[in-house]
């Protein structure tokens, strides 16, 4: 089986990864290898055309291949609640929680990654018409040849070259903006600084369809027992980040996820609430990815949730 992630040297999808190279997965009998591709659009869409059986995506981006829901299914959360950062350039001097600081700048941000900055603003009080706020995308020449590898990244190296002002991305992006010199987290979105509804826009979450749970619901649900498996392990012996990162990482960024996975270890939680699915609903909704009603079945495969403790 195949399970795929939209951004690789990153904590954003990293328990999926770790699954597979902590030999979870195999422990609970299924053969898995773990695939990147970007970006998430694109990721929903192969796993939409029977490529691959699992992804570790945001969970707001399904709607993308699966419209209104149907076909596809949240099978538990990677960890809980929105996880981007938003980073500007230290020199601007910001403010922790000022979102006015983004006034006038130039944001990088990915696909479909970026309607959650985008709702955040409007939510702050910020046009960014009016506000002269630009989000694009970041300049590929930053993100690698070939595959993009990690968006976060490549966007902390597009803030030091100041080919942007800022950017909107996970948290080793902001890790290494920070550690740089160059960037300043002023929201951390996770944990509570913008608006109170921007915690549940998204989450990192295990994703299959419709047709995976049909053809091979066994196997669906030893997929879901791996994953609570290596959140339990990471919670006991966080070091094990740092295996992981060794084998998929380039060694900057391996000896930098123990600290980052270290800080995300609080939201390692497979559950996913009604709470969630409500804000996040409503997210989609206002962002144009969905224009019917569902509801918590329609999107969350709870037939698996008994394997969420």
């Amino acid at each position: 089986m195949k399970i795929a992630v939209p951004d690789l040297i990153s904590n954003s999808y990293f328990p999926a990864a770790a699954a597979v190279e902590l030999g979870f997965f195999k422990q609970e009998g299924l053969d898995m290898t773990l695939e990147l591709i970007y970006p998430v659009n694109k990721t929903l869409e192969v796993l939409r055309d029977g490529g691959i059986d699992f992804v570790g995506g945001s969970a707001h981006s399904v709607p993308f291949a699966f419209p209104n829901w149907k076909g596809g299914k949240l099978l538990g959360a990677l960890a809980q609640n929105t996880y981007w950062f938003l980073v500007l350039r230290s020199n601007l001097k910001a403010k922790k929680g000022d979102i006015n600081a983004i006034k006038g700048l130039t944001i990088g941000a990915a696909p479909l990654v970026d309607l959650g900055l985008k709702r955040l603003l409007v939510e702050s009080g910020i046009d960014e018409e009016r506000d002269k706020v630009k989000i694009c995308p970041v300049p590929m020449a930053f993100l690698g040849e070939g595959e993009v590898k990690n968006f976060g990244v490549g966007a902390a190296k597009a803030l030091q070259a100041g080919a942007i002002d800022g950017f909107w991305a996970n948290g080793m992006g902001a890790e290494v903006a920070v550690r740089s010199g160059a960037g300043t987290i002023v929201i951390d979105a996770r944990r509570g600084d913008g608006p109170p509804k921007a915690i549940h826009y998204t989450m990192p979450a295990l994703i299959t369809s419709d047709a995976v749970i049909a053809r091979d619901p066994d196997a669906v649900a030893a997929a879901v027992r791996a994953l609570v498996k290596t959140q339990k392990a990471l919670k006991a012996d966080v070091s094990l980040a740092t295996k992981v990162g060794r084998k998929l990482f380039p060694a900057s960024e391996a000896e930098l996820i123990a600290d980052i996975i270290e800080r995300d270890l609080p939201f390692y939680d497979p559950a996913i609430s009604r709470e969630f699915v409500t804000g996040m609903t409503e997210f989609q909704r206002h962002m144009g990815l969905l224009n019917a009603d569902v509801s918590y079945d329609d999107i969350v495969a709870t037939r698996f949730s008994q394997y969420w403790k």
